[in-house]
């Protein structure tokens, strides 16, 4: 009955047969051309990753040291690398070492080469994280769909995954990363599934464009700057020609 139920509600989600579902649109701070990283939503959205997603996925293009554009002061990021373990060469006998990692380390891989990550799932090799709003078909609300929309009772096909009507083809090889209460928010949030892929999903906004804040603020002091010159040049050419009878 349950494995019904849940095929009754992958046949009434699917809007195109063979083409991903049509992501409903979401309200995302960092949106638009004025928008902004809410940074207390990064900060838990790297919660999540690292509690449910860092076991597969890798951000091999971040290091350490960029948390500290999250709001993170040097005594915090360096507190944050140690809880990580990276590579450390070998040992007298041969075997890989290890040591926690410092600000100036790139994230980790969870695996030690493609080979160990084909091996622990099943000939698929999981997608580096870190720039994945950039290229992923979608964006952000496809991504947040996608982690939201797997099937109450959740449908597994043999051979093709886990049914998903916003994955290419309607199956991913990713089971349900999100479960809830993978993380507690101080400020009382329910950490329920919808919340925790809210962040992750401004997370990976982030990661994929760490200084996209930045760039905004430029542009618009820019603007601001252009427009002051702009009135300043028409005021002097009033001026200037004022005398000049026509």
């Amino acid at each position: 009955m349950a494995f019904g139920a849940g095929l009754l509600w992958a046949c009434s989600a699917l809007a195109q047969p063979g083409a991903p579902a049509r992501p409903e649109p979401q309200q995302w701070s960092f949106a638009g051309a004025l928008g902004h990283f809410d940074l207390a939503a990064v900060q838990h959205g790297y919660a999540v990753f690292a509690g449910s997603c860092a076991s597969c996925h890798s951000l091999s293009q971040l290091h350490f040291s960029d948390f500290a554009g999250m709001g993170l002061q040097p005594s915090e990021v360096a507190a944050l690398a140690a809880t990580w373990q990276v590579p450390d060469g070998l040992d007298a006998e041969g075997r890989l070492k290890h040591r926690a990692a410092r600000p100036d380390d790139p994230l980790p891989s969870p695996y030690s080469g493609p080979e160990a990550a084909l091996a622990a799932n099943q000939g698929v090799v999981p997608p580096d994280l870190s720039r994945i709003l950039k290229v992923y078909p979608g964006g952000a609300d496809r991504l947040y769909a996608l982690l939201t929309g797997y099937a109450p009772q959740v449908v597994r096909q043999k051979g093709r995954g886990f049914f998903n009507p916003y994955a290419i083809g309607h199956f991913t090889a990713m089971p349900p990363p999100l479960h809830g209460n993978e993380v507690k928010y101080a400020d009382g949030t329910v950490p329920d599934v919808q919340a925790e892929a809210r962040d992750v999903t401004t997370f990976l906004a982030w990661v994929s464009a760490p200084h996209q804040d930045q760039r905004r603020r430029l542009g618009v002091g820019a603007g601001l700057y252009l427009c002051f010159l702009a009135v300043l040049f028409a005021i002097l050419n009033r001026r200037i020609w004022s005398d000049v009878r026509k």
